[in-house]
């Protein structure tokens, strides 16, 4: 007898899981605040999961092809863990080389509390759009950055958030970027004509979001304490070789994320340079710390295996500096993990039963202007990112979705590309349970929570390209190629 197929989900089938999500993960942040992302997150997700398991149940899927669907988006996120695990190598000998400290200690010599903000996110919008990567920017210049604002005395929120709009901003508009190639290519639009159609909203927001950081650095009346600064800085050069050379890491690492070398083997490479870099210019402090019982060649080689598995840890005689000068190793990443394995979990089920589709339907029937198609374009990426936890299926999903109703339309693929980045891509950081937010926790040690109204880069530019689409501003139609009059009213974005 031949099994009979699954039924649609009804709106109310849709809504209940999201809204047990929902529920759930605010009951998690009053209860457990800040350390909701350490395991009531997971839980919330996982009995969501449920939820949307049952429903599928109901509707007639059978276990079988669900845990099949739970495995297949799990493997989905095995890169990002696998680049997650790097990371944390990488900071773990960083801090024993020296490049972090080196990096905090010019950055509290160069920086002004006043222009901190300001240039923070100018800084990681450089060094992202150079290597097209927000994430290994984060984790490099942004880890220093983190440290310096502790040194300064200024907020790791307010940094955080400057971090990830610089390396959002600098990651949208360079073409070596990941998600930059795979918006124009699920709507069949040009790379370049990608980019340059998303100058138009990304420019705007990232000039918003400086003016903003400059407000909040010249207002916050905080001023450097220079005898702190001075103490911070004579700690590190007692602790550490301070020297540029401890710099050529991050270089290398720099130059093989702009020669488009793959993440991991970049990040992993980087961290193993450090480990190098660590015996070379920095043993007095291995001496120290290396195991006395061991001959001395083993006991250095146990000590760079140990950075990379567990971490760096000092202690100087300040809480404060030990704070600040410990971390990384990749057993610090395997929360993060999990949290992200959870994730992708929901998210696969949602998808495999047409949650998400049925979402989608719904808000087609309403969507009758040009402006409410692109908004329910943004708003659909958005909501791909809350549940499913991945910023690539946020821009796939509704790209494969919308592409022929662009289409139909008359709408050029660029109005889709672009939508498809201002509603997916900007906001995957700002939710804690994302792979984005959850890197971004692990690297920063800073909540998304935290950071999220400070993120201002990702909160202006999908409000800004909303307002662009119901206005009619950059809006480019669909044109015959023999008509002149059709072309000059695409290029002026009428």
């Amino acid at each position: 007898m031949q099994r009979a197929e699954p039924r649609l989900p009804s709106l109310l089938d849709a809504l209940i899981p999201m809204l047990v999500l929902i529920t759930l993960l605010a009951a998690s942040v009053m209860l457990f605040k800040d350390d909701s992302s350490y395991g009531p997150n997971q839980i919330a997700l996982f009995i969501a999961a449920a939820v949307a398991v049952v429903i599928g149940l109901k509707n007639g899927h059978d276990w079988r092809s669900i845990e099949k669907a739970m495995v297949k988006g799990i493997s989905l996120s095995l890169a990002a863990v696998l680049i997650l695990l790097a990371v944390g190598a990488l900071i773990g000998t960083w801090l024993l080389s020296g490049t972090v400290p080196t990096l905090i200690y010019f950055g509290l010599q160069l920086l002004s509390p006043s222009w901190f903000y300001a240039a923070s996110c100018i800084l990681c919008a450089i060094v992202a759009m150079s290597i097209g990567s927000s994430w290994t920017t984060a984790a490099t210049i942004g880890v220093a950055l983190i440290g310096v604002a502790t040194g300064l005395g200024l907020s790791p929120a307010i940094t955080a958030g400057a971090i990830v709009s610089g390396a959002y901003f600098g990651d949208k508009i360079s073409p070596l970027s990941e998600t930059t190639n795979l918006a124009p290519a699920v709507a069949g639009a040009d790379l370049f004509e990608h980019i340059r159609h998303m100058l138009w909203t990304t420019v705007p927001s990232i000039v918003l979001a400086l003016f903003a950081f400059i407000l909040i650095g010249f207002n916050s009346n905080v001023s450097a304490d220079l005898q702190h600064i001075n103490e911070i800085s004579s700690v590190l050069k007692q602790q550490f070789n301070i020297s540029l050379w401890t710099l050529v890491p991050l270089a290398v690492l720099l130059a093989m994320a702009v020669k488009k070398v793959p993440a991991f083997p970049t990040v992993f490479i980087g961290a193993l340079l450090g480990g190098l870099w660590a015996v070379l210019f920095q043993p007095e402090l291995i001496s120290r710390m290396a195991d006395e019982q061991l001959p001395a060649v083993i006991a250095v080689f146990k000590l760079v295996w140990q950075t990379l598995f567990a971490g760096f840890s000092i202690s100087t005689g300040n809480d404060d500096m030990d704070s600040l000068l410990s971390g990384g190793g990749m057993a610090s990443m395997l929360n993060t993990i999990w949290l992200i394995f959870s994730a992708m979990m929901f998210g696969a089920v949602v998808e495999h039963i047409g949650l998400l589709r049925k979402f989608v339907e719904t808000i087609l029937a309403f969507a009758r202007s040009t402006g409410s198609l692109i908004t329910s374009t943004m708003a659909t990426c958005l909501a791909t990112n809350i549940l499913t936890a991945d910023q690539y299926m946020s821009i796939v999903m509704p790209g494969r979705m919308y592409k022929e109703e662009y289409k139909r339309r008359g709408l050029a693929p660029v109005n889709l590309s672009r939508a498809l980045e201002d509603g997916g891509t900007i906001t995957s950081p700002l939710i804690p349970w994302n792979t984005c937010g959850a890197y971004m926790h692990g690297v920063l040690n800073v909540n998304p929570l935290d950071y999220f109204v400070y993120a201002f880069f990702n909160l202006i530019n999908p409000v800004l390209a909303v307002i662009y689409a119901y206005l009619g501003i950059k809006i480019l139609k669909l044109t015959p190629p023999d008509s002149v009059a059709a072309t000059v009213a695409a290029s002026t974005g009428r």
